[in-house]
């Protein structure tokens, strides 16, 4: 809420704009107090707005913000004239131009904004502002994780704050079982397995709430997955029944719909996914009539609807894997990730930050991780791509008692250097970890 306080909007286009000539900045403060809106105020609102309403006026609109002024033109004229709180967000400056501003707002003031009155709270739940976002390439990346059983939080590093979700409604057996978790969109799914079933729980950034309902093609668990903006795809797991399955499916957040893809070369569970170069891998995992460690991958092309299996994909385990002496299931899926189309790991063993070569597939090590990213063999730890950084989560802890770490790496700028971004209390390890980039 915004109790009294003010809201800044930045003026257009603090992110993206071609010409700096056209891209001067200024603060367009929306005042509430005590739940009156001054935006609703039909009277004189002040040199300030007026100022704002001339300098923005006479500011070039990003392409995206055109193509909306195009297709609402026969709204607006129908909307001239009337002041209503339906039509009107920031009246003197048009629907168009006030919604170039929110875009380019922080999602964090997404709530406070939705506040102001029913036409903004619309705006925002009806997920319009972040497909402009992605259009226009205003993307921030919350990271997503649960400590506990039926909790959530995100981090914003942005702003470096955390936010608690709502808990989770759930039955014992969903709280107790294995979850896999994904950031799709506005959305965080969170996979489980009910008393004869797969179950998805869904929380929505439009709504801050969850539900559920939602069911795929081939329900399982223990798959690799990975987000493209709007777009998700799961390969491979388990079904009810134990089968390694090498199905896979394409899942649209937008239309909530799931589309059954071609199946894999083989089956696999405990695989990790990413996407890279615009095509979707599966690395890694467990999979053949022993179940053994799979040292492959597979890349699935978007266009083709084909896979093509990549030989040594996997970064294999670390030192104390070597010997063989643990069994394939006790290890976590392969910790990976990609940034700028450039696949990196975590070796939980050794300790050590690996990067893929493309040309020569093979992997080769390019520093160290964190020194308090403590793992129970690769398990507790989060190792995931936030925009242009790599980020660690984990902590160490002994009876029960602990902490987390935030770190992040940004690997364009040279070999790893750790900036802490968080650290708090916890007494347990990451159980599950997602970055929604919206």
């Amino acid at each position: 809420m915004l109790d009294g306080r003010s809201f800044v909007v930045p003026r257009l286009f603090s992110s993206s704009c071609h010409s700096e000539s056209k891209c001067s900045y200024m603060n367009y403060r929306l005042d509430v107090a005590k739940g009156k809106r001054p935006l609703e105020n039909d009277g004189d609102d002040g040199p300030q707005r007026r100022k704002c309403s001339k300098l923005l006026g006479s500011c070039q609109l990003p392409e995206s913000a055109q193509n909306w002024r195009e297709q609402s033109n026969e709204q607006q004229r129908h909307a001239a004239g009337d002041s209503s709180d339906s039509s009107s967000l920031i009246h003197h400056i048009g629907r168009d131009n006030s919604i170039s501003c929110l875009i380019r707002c922080s999602r964090s003031d997404y709530g406070s904004i939705s506040s102001l009155n029913r036409s903004f709270r619309e705006l925002i739940r009806s997920g319009e502002l972040y497909k402009l976002r992605r259009k226009n390439v205003v993307i921030e990346h919350w990271v997503y994780f649960s400590c506990a059983l039926l909790e959530w939080e995100a981090y914003d590093p942005i702003r470096r704050r955390w936010i608690n979700l709502p808990r989770m409604a759930s039955n014992e057996c969903f709280m107790f079982s294995d979850k896999e978790s994904l950031a799709v969109g506005t959305e965080l799914l969170v996979f489980g397995k009910d008393m004869t079933s797969h179950v998805i729980f869904r929380y929505s950034l439009l709504t801050n709430s969850w539900s559920s309902g939602m069911r795929m093609n081939a329900p399982r668990c223990l798959f690799g997955s990975a987000s493209l903006g709007e777009i998700a795809i799961l390969a491979g797991g388990c079904d009810s029944e134990g089968r390694i399955l090498n199905a896979a499916e394409l899942y649209n957040s937008e239309t909530q719909t799931w589309e059954l893809l071609p199946s894999m070369n083989q089956p696999r569970k405990m695989c990790s996914g990413v996407f890279m170069d615009g095509n979707f891998y599966v690395i890694g995992g467990i999979g053949g009539i022993d179940s053994k460690l799979l040292t492959c991958g597979e890349e699935y092309n978007l266009k083709t609807r084909t896979w093509t299996e990549i030989p040594n994909m996997s970064p294999g385990r670390g030192g104390a894997g070597r010997g063989n002496e643990m069994p394939a299931t006790s290890e976590a899926p392969p910790l990976v990730a990609v940034v700028n189309n450039e696949l990196y790991a975590a070796d939980y063993a050794d300790m050590e930050v690996r990067k893929y070569d493309k040309q020569r597939n093979l992997w080769f090590t390019v520093g160290r991780l964190p020194e308090q990213a403590a793992s129970l063999n690769g398990w507790g730890l989060a190792f995931r791509a936030c925009g242009d950084r790599l980020i660690v989560i984990g902590g160490p802890r002994s009876s029960g008692e602990g902490y987390i770490e935030l770190n992040s790496w940004v690997p364009s700028e040279g070999p790893p250097q750790w900036i802490l971004l968080a650290r708090k209390r916890s007494g347990n390890f990451v159980y599950n970890c997602a970055v929604m980039g919206c």
